[in-house]
């Protein structure tokens, strides 16, 4: 199938508007000879009727002309009517002039305009369609101008199959515009395939159309494949260019060079890229103010730059532009959009700021401080409230006594000046300032020979003051030897009077004086000692004793100064030995360090001289001293002595011969550290025992009271199922320990990691004597001896009840005891604890090693056991 114009009979109606349907002949030899374009017989002025492909021609033409003044050609070869032309019956033509200046190529390109204003016939004979030439289904380009007017529906072209010679066919087509949004603007006639469409169309919503094309036979048969079939909307300048916003705006900053970039502008075009439509040419139609032009824009970037060197914030601070944007590349029939460009003139400090007066006067009393004196101003023409506006003061000359400051007021620029150090009218009556003042920001202009800071002079007149007495130097000292006599005079504290520069007419009183150790003559300042002075006293550091005095004159003014008083040692203290106390354990020393120390000055002091003081025979031969240092001595023991205190005198002497005899605490301890030996001895009495407080005893009391209500209370009447159980018992470890009351005795033990079982067996009573007996792994009770038995239990060897001729296991030891038997142990128990307590009132033996305790628990009823602990505890470090 292909695409075929009937020549049969013509109808139709005129075109009213711009109809075009360009079709270029372009054959490999005669490309540059003729183009035919069909156009409406009426054409208007400026209008798009066809594009010529230069291309083909001369691929970079540089100058293209018309023959024919009514049509203009541009460079993408878009040709344009110039004037409203009619087309003749004839046709028209005219010829594109194409040439190349470089390498002096010229070609020329025929132009042929046909008139194409009537529809073919709606249907071709049979007799037409079998003589054409056989064509192949295949698709043939067909395109269609947007926004066209009509007359609608619009013939677009033919499709038709080779298939049609031989069979009766059917065209349909199918896609968008026809069965799919947007609907029904296309439909293909049945019977002669000709293409319509049915209104206009915008080339910005549908750039283009790609149907589907069928042939097919009254019975279904399709003899053709589906035929793509695009259609092109070829595009027309019916959209104005328009800029991104409607107005700008760039800062450029003052003074800046030629060609410095303001800003860029930008515009869109909704009509076809890459074509003169869309070619867009940006202008300054107007500058406000007019006159000078400082400002350009580059035609297709719209990039605007200066064009002047010019511009001064000063002057002018703001400039407005009108801008334009138009398409076709700028040709006069081009759309064109406008827009407004404000441009803003940034500041830069190109003006520095001057003192408004080149000299200025202020006055100050002498000895006032931080006081304004004066406020000086400056000019500026830059921009309030910058960098470039905001001034720095400073003081170039006559402050090289640092009494003056200059600071800038913030808010008002203004620099002022204040007296930070108090002048003195005696020495200066009249001080000359040099001020400069700066930006904050530095000066740029560039190439000026003018210097950047501007200078002005203050004169500073100093008023005289009546002023008080100076107590200058604040600190003033004398040296005074420690306890020299009382009612000692000496100089003392002097102040004067600036004006007279003299001390006559001053009067001094004391302000403080910690220890009341002088006073102080009213008219000349000096002091006498009242009381012995002594350099070692708590308060003294580094030997001198301070005082205040006030001084004032007859008008009453006042100042403080501080009188030092340097005490001069003497040597009035022997040196001593400040530890008394000395621990030296046998077993990993024999000696100990002792250390003197002298509170006079090191001229007064070591090297010391030790020796010892007793003519007891016994110290002199037990002790011996060697000497380590001038301050130190070690102290040795000879022949062995027994552990215990020891009190040794020693004798230290300085080197003017000035000594202090020592009672020196020793200690032999059987111990590893010093630390260890005072820990145990602390907790024992004399004779190595340790006495019980009245609290631990009290305590002990209400255990035992505790312990005998609960006993009581858990009995049950059924006394045949109660039994008296002994836990294990921490015992203190291999040793053991007997109580004893009425022969109840006590023995040392050694403690033990180990635990301990113990055993509770009947009581055996002799001679009145109870006896509680606790060795590891077994506890005997000899409390109640009845009729020759001698009852043990032992845990340790499987709960057994060992009696004095037989041996009886647990259980049965228990059913044998009756409800008298049981009372019996109780009885016994109370009697054993009463003992103890007794004997732990006097006191209660103990082993170095740690604390001991005994553990006793009652169980009481098989079924609901019961348990109650007495704890006795000894500690050696708390000493009960």
């Amino acid at each position: 199938m292909a695409a075929a114009r009937p020549a049969g009979s013509r109808s139709g109606v005129l075109c009213r508007q711009l109809l075009l349907t360009l079709t270029v002949l372009t054959l490999a030899c005669d490309a540059c000879k003729k183009v035919t374009l069909h156009v409406p017989s009426k054409l208007d002025a400026e209008k798009f009727i066809g594009r010529v492909n230069l291309k083909e021609c001369v691929k970079f033409p540089s100058l293209i002309h018309s023959s024919d003044p009514d049509f203009q050609v541009l460079k993408d070869g878009s040709v344009f009517t110039t004037n409203a032309i009619i087309l003749s019956p004839e046709k028209r033509s005219f010829t594109i002039l194409l040439s190349n200046t470089e390498n002096q190529e010229e070609k020329e390109i025929f132009v042929l305009l046909e008139d194409q204003t009537e529809v073919p016939n709606q249907t071709l004979s049979k007799e037409k369609v079998l003589r054409r030439t056989k064509r192949r289904w295949a698709p043939i380009p067909c395109s269609m101008q947007e926004n066209s007017l009509g007359p609608f529906p619009l013939f677009l072209q033919q499709i038709q199959s080779d298939t049609a010679q031989n069979y009766t066919i059917y065209y349909s087509i199918r896609g968008p515009g026809v069965d799919q949004e947007p609907l029904n603007l296309f439909y293909v006639e049945r019977d002669t395939g000709n293409l319509y469409c049915t209104r206009p169309v915008d080339r910005e919503q549908y750039e283009s159309f790609e149907l589907i094309a069928f042939a097919s036979t009254p019975d279904g048969y399709t003899p053709e494949l589906p035929l793509p079939l695009p259609i092109k909307i070829e595009d027309e300048n019916d959209n104005y260019p328009i800029f991104t916003e409607t107005t700008y705006v760039f800062t450029v900053f003052e003074n800046c060079r030629v060609g410095s970039t303001v800003g860029q502008v930008c515009a869109t075009d909704k009509d076809e890229p890459d074509t003169m439509h869309t070619r867009l040419k940006y202008s300054i139609l107007e500058q406000l103010p007019r006159s000078p032009t400082l400002f350009s824009m580059h035609p297709h970037t719209g990039v605007i730059t200066t064009s002047s060197s010019q511009l001064d914030r000063e002057l002018i601070d703001k400039y407005q532009l009108k801008i334009k944007v138009q398409d076709m590349d700028g040709q006069y029939f081009g759309l064109q959009t406008t827009a407004t460009c404000i441009i803003n003139i940034g500041d830069v400090n190109d003006n520095m700021p001057t003192f408004t007066h080149p000299s200025y006067a202020a006055s100050v009393e002498e000895n006032t401080v931080d006081v304004e004196i004066l406020r000086v101003t400056v000019e500026d023409k830059d921009l309030v409230n910058t960098p470039n506006w905001r001034a720095n003061y400073t003081i170039l000359k006559g402050n090289e006594n640092g009494n003056f400051k200059i600071t800038t007021d913030p808010k008002t620029n203004e620099g002022v000046l204040c007296v930070v150090k108090p002048l003195n009218y005696e020495e200066t009556q009249q001080v000359t300032l040099q001020i400069g003042v700066v930006n904050e920001a530095p000066y740029s202009l560039e190439g000026s020979s003018r210097s950047a800071m501007s200078t002005a002079v203050v004169t500073v007149n100093v008023q005289n003051q009546d002023e008080g007495p100076e107590c200058i130097p604040p600190m003033q000292t004398v040296r005074i030897k420690e306890n020299v006599a009382v009612d000692t005079r000496s100089n003392g504290y002097q102040a004067y009077d600036p004006e007279t520069r003299s001390s006559s007419g001053i009067r001094y009183r004391k302000s403080n004086d910690p220890k009341g150790w002088v006073t102080v003559d009213e008219n000349s300042g000096s002091i006498t000692i009242i009381r012995n002075l002594d350099r070692e006293a708590e308060s003294i550091k580094d030997g001198i004793y301070n005082i205040t005095i006030l001084a004032s004159d007859q008008s009453g003014r006042t100042c403080t100064g501080t009188l030092g008083i340097i005490l001069e040692d003497v040597n009035d203290n022997g040196p001593f030995i400040p530890r008394r106390t000395v621990t030296i354990c046998k077993t990993t020393m024999s000696s100990a360090e002792i250390v003197a120390v002298d509170p006079d000055e090191p001229i007064n002091g070591p090297p010391f001289d030790f020796s010892l003081a007793s003519s007891d025979s016994e110290v002199q031969r037990m002790w011996r001293l060697a000497k380590i240092n001038d301050t130190a001595v070690r102290l040795s023991y000879q022949n062995d002595p027994p552990f215990g205190p020891y009190v040794v005198p020693i004798r230290v002497t300085d080197r003017l011969g000035l000594s202090q005899v020592t009672s020196l605490n020793v200690l032999l301890c059987d111990c590893i550290t010093e630390n260890d030996c005072t820990l145990r001895t602390g907790a024992r009495t004399g004779n190595g025992e340790v006495k019980l407080g009245k609290w631990a005893i009290l305590a002990i009391l209400l255990g035992i009271a505790l312990l005998f209500c609960v006993l009581f209370t858990l009995l049950p009447d059924d006394l045949t199922q109660q039994n008296l159980i002994v836990s294990n018992t921490e015992a203190p470890g291999d040793d053991k320990v007997v109580y004893s009351t009425n022969g109840f005795t006590t023995h040392a033990v050694g403690t033990s990691a180990q635990g301990v079982s113990g055993a509770v067996g009947s009581g055996v009573r002799s001679g009145g004597q109870e006896t509680i007996e606790m060795v590891k792994g077994q506890q005997t009770l000899d409390s109640y001896r009845g009729a020759g038995h001698h009852h043990t239990l032992d845990s340790s060897r499987g709960g057994h009840v060992e009696m004095d001729n037989c041996r009886y296991t647990y259980s049965e030891w228990t059913a044998s005891l009756s409800p008298d038997s049981v009372k019996k142990y109780i009885c016994v128990i109370r009697r054993m604890l009463r003992s103890v307590v007794k004997t732990m009132s006097s006191r209660i033996p103990t082993r170095e090693e740690g604390p001991q305790r005994v553990l006793l628990v009652v169980a009481v009823n098989d079924k609901k056991k019961m348990g109650l602990s007495f704890w006795i505890i000894w500690s050696p470090n708390l000493g009960h």
